[in-house]
């Protein structure tokens, strides 16, 4: 069946291949991004600043202009905020929860009075692998996707006798332009300098190996046409194995992050 889906940040990246994807299979795709005229796409493109409030509330009205109903929202706009948590300002802080975790609740928000009114729906939101467990370097990132983790599950009880189902995607290092365009840290601590370059070197080297992106797209897709998707959906080699060796046998999960790092030369 073919439906009418809004694709959040869908320039690049995760977004840019879902919508891709989707309007290639028939489906009406709406993606968003800070600069839709910057994009020559086969679908639709609006203005959306997820982390501008005016933004968010001008985009639920000019939404509808374009399609009578909505289907499935894909919530996927966000970006990533590298940095020791010491070397990382508060404000750093601050903007990245207000474009991963506020923003996608607040036009999350916006579209649930629609939702709920037509009775039926789907919200599937691009969490991280760092939303379940996180690692050295990306303490606000992953602080924002836990967030993002908590709030989706209490939604899915919420929603649920409105026929509207809650689904998370949780993928592990792949090959998008994530890093390419993430922010770093502002400030730099001496005491520091030997550790953040042996965690510079593993972050580059996870994201330098990284697999390309299908399995991702491919879970999404499979989301998009399950009638009743469970919520949690780790993607990527080994994720299970890590995510319970996390949760029964933490010490072993921190020692071999610790060792790993210890493993590269400091510059």
């Amino acid at each position: 069946m073919k439906q009418t889906i809004l694709v959040t940040g869908a320039s690049s990246g995760f977004g840019l291949m879902v919508a891709t994807q989707l309007c290639k299979q028939g489906h009406t795709v709406i993606g968003t991004s800070r600069n839709p005229e910057k994009h020559q796409l086969p679908f639709k493109m609006l203005a959306l600043d997820i982390a501008d409030d005016n933004s968010v509330k001008d985009f639920g009205k000019e939404l509808f202009k374009h399609i009578s109903q909505i289907d499935l929202l894909i919530n996927n706009a966000g970006y990533y905020l590298s940095g020791l948590a010491e070397e990382t300002t508060i404000e750093q802080g601050r903007q990245q929860f207000e474009t991963n975790f506020w923003g996608t609740i607040k036009l999350t928000n916006v579209l649930l009075p629609y939702f709920r009114k037509q009775r039926f729906g789907k919200i599937i939101t691009v969490g991280s692998i760092m939303g379940l467990l996180n690692v050295p370097d990306a303490s606000y990132y992953g602080a924002s996707k836990h967030a993002l983790e908590g709030y989706f599950k209490s939604l899915r009880f919420e929603l649920n006798e409105f026929n509207i189902k809650v689904a998370m995607v949780e993928p592990m290092g792949f090959k998008t332009n994530l890093l390419h365009s993430s922010v770093t840290a502002e400030t730099k601590i001496n005491d520091y300098d030997s550790y953040r370059n042996k965690v510079s070197a593993f972050a580059n080297d996870l994201f330098t190996n990284a697999p390309e992106p299908t399995p991702v797209i491919n879970t999404i897709m499979k989301l998009v046409e399950n009638k009743n998707p469970k919520f949690s959906h780790p993607v990527g080699k080994g994720a299970s194995v890590f995510l319970a060796i996390q949760l029964f046998a933490y010490k072993a999960f921190e020692s071999s992050v610790i060792k790993k790092i210890n493993n590269y030369k400091s510059n």
